[in-house]
């Protein structure tokens, strides 16, 4: 990045969508882009504060600073910025405001090269985005367009799912009633679960999907956490589509715990955005949802998710330390079986 169209160019492929009212801090070290932050404008003060940690934790030396809005919001958000940055000892090489195909440098007081009127600018003509687009990078137009990609699917696809729920919940109750020991009828619907998850992992790698059938089953066994767990301990970057799949098709109450596994799949993947709205799908659902909750925190205080390297539980150390299946783990499981989903009616 050469020059302030330049930064604007890569911006939007940066954060996945052309900002808006937003302020975006890109960290560098040696040249390289080891962080990209974004907060809505306005917020309050003290907002950026946890970004001094992560300025040590990845070695950051540079700050280019960018804001989008008019002055009276960018301006002190696009301040508070530059005084972190000089607290912390980093450099910031460049501070901009962008707004309406203009922009106006915080760092530039030459009227030369950075006139009062502000500067007009057209990242199309930049080399950024064409480059941006050949690696595969994509820019949505704004975020609600993101927001969409993990919106709830409508129309015969959501009908063809809530039957396909509504039958899977039926034969959960069923198979519970006519338990005679529910311990033993607990170990096997975990275990089931357990295989279930492994086999729809295995499905969307080879780039296949699961049908309405399997994707309601797994639904009920993601509430149980050890079955969540599961998907977790063994996540890789290849498993998103699966998580992503199921956050928009299954029913509403059973979308926590798929949205938090797709968070993290996005987190690992440096993917931050995609990650913080499926967490915000996951507490849309349920805001007592406590994974999501620990997620959110995570991501709110740009925690990397390097602290995980390492240091998650094996499948058999899960089994070790939750000890056997109880009929105590499907209470979760249970007592949503009685709510109801709101009725989706749009075509999409």
């Amino acid at each position: 990045m050469r020059s302030p169209t330049d930064v604007l160019a890569a911006v939007p492929y940066l954060v996945g969508f052309h900002p808006t009212s937003s302020l975006i801090v890109v960290g560098l070290a040696r040249g390289q882009a080891k962080m990209v932050a974004r907060w809505g404008l306005p917020f309050p003060p003290g907002t950026l504060d946890a970004m001094a940690p992560l300025f040590e934790r990845e070695g950051v030396t540079e700050i280019v600073v960018i804001g989008y809005g008019p002055g009276e919001l960018v301006t002190p958000a696009a301040d508070e910025a530059r005084l972190l940055a000089a607290k912390s000892g980093v450099r910031v090489g460049e501070a901009l405001r962008a707004h309406e195909g203009r922009y106006w440098s915080y760092v530039c007081d030459l009227a030369t090269c950075c006139p009062a009127e502000g500067t007009p600018y057209n990242p199309s003509t930049s080399q950024i985005a064409a480059e941006a687009t050949v690696r595969g990078l994509v820019a949505l137009p704004d975020r609600e367009s993101l927001e969409r990609t993990l919106a709830p699917i409508t129309g015969p696809v959501r009908m063809a799912m809530r039957r396909a729920t509504a039958e899977a919940i039926a034969d959960f109750r069923a198979r519970l009633m006519a338990a005679t020991d529910l311990d033993a009828f607990a170990g096997q619907f975990v275990s089931d679960g357990l295989a279930r998850v492994r086999a729809a992992l295995k499905t969307h790698t080879e780039g296949g999907r699961l049908d309405d059938v399997e994707a309601a089953k797994l639904g009920l066994d993601l509430v149980i956490m050890r079955v969540r767990d599961e998907g977790w301990t063994l996540m890789e970057d290849s498993h998103a589509p699966l998580w992503k799949d199921l956050t928009r098709r299954l029913e509403p109450r059973f979308v926590p715990p798929a949205a938090s596994l797709l968070a993290i799949a996005a987190w690992r993947e440096g993917n931050n955005v995609q990650a913080t709205i499926a967490l915000e799908r996951a507490l849309a659902c349920d805001p007592t949802y406590s994974m999501a909750n620990l997620l959110m925190h995570a991501l709110q205080n740009l925690l990397s998710p390097a602290i995980l390297r390492g240091r998650l539980p094996t499948p058999a150390e899960l089994d070790a330390t939750m000890g056997p299946a109880t009929a105590v783990w499907l209470l979760p499981l249970v007592n949503l079986l009685d709510d109801e989903d709101p009725p989706s009616t749009t075509l999409q």
